[in-house]
């Protein structure tokens, strides 16, 4: 699917607002095709983007997981690794 979407579940603290919608604008953006949709869609995709944002928000909340959360510094250091690896 879409690399660039960011796993946002088991966080401490939790994934912000902005995090879970940056996630459905990017999601939505991968479905329509679309990075910034005409006129006559903006309505259809803005509201796309509240449902995924809504339902992403749900979902993150509702998931039981028995990990320790992770810690975000420590995740984007392993992500700068790989990429360091991948594009060295």
């Amino acid at each position: 699917m879409c690399r660039n979407i960011k796993t946002l579940a088991n966080f401490e603290p939790p994934a912000f607002t902005d995090e879970v919608r940056a996630s459905a604008l990017h999601f939505v953006r991968k479905l329509s095709g679309a990075t910034k949709p005409s006129r006559a869609n903006e309505a259809a995709f803005n509201h796309a983007v509240d449902e995924v944002t809504h339902i992403a928000r749900h979902l993150i909340e509702s998931l039981r997981v028995n990990a320790p959360p992770r810690n975000r510094e420590e995740e984007a250091r392993k992500a700068r690794e790989r990429a360091q690896k991948r594009f060295a």
